[in-house]
């Protein structure tokens, strides 16, 4: 090599701040998806008052979206479907990223 340098081949693909590294990993990460019927604001009383067969009215219509939260954020609203006996959620409406990065602010 002249003037004694010794430079390293580099792997196709790599540099430009990693844009070329395989990302595969990130699909391994668990997330936890949870989905809200609704909630309800009741005074301690009335929660002490509660017992087995106990009905609490929610906010939300039957007929409403339900929403969707993955870690806890917002992420999608859905409807309820049954799945070999098992309730499941079908998706309506995926919310955009820029809706979710308003909603952290």
């Amino acid at each position: 090599m002249p003037g004694g340098m010794d430079l390293t081949e580099l792997e196709p693909g790599l540099g430009q701040n990693g844009a070329g590294r395989n990302m595969d990993f990130l699909l391994d990460i668990p997330l936890e998806i949870s989905v809200e019927l609704g909630n309800a604001k009741i005074k301690i009383g009335e929660l002490l008052k509660l017992s087995q067969g106990s009905v609490v009215e929610l906010n939300r219509l039957t007929d409403e979206p339900l929403e969707i939260f993955v870690n806890k954020k917002l992420m999608a609203h859905g409807e309820v479907v049954v799945v070999n006996e098992k309730f499941g959620i079908r998706l309506t409406n995926i919310i955009s990223p820029g809706e979710r990065v308003k909603s952290l602010t």
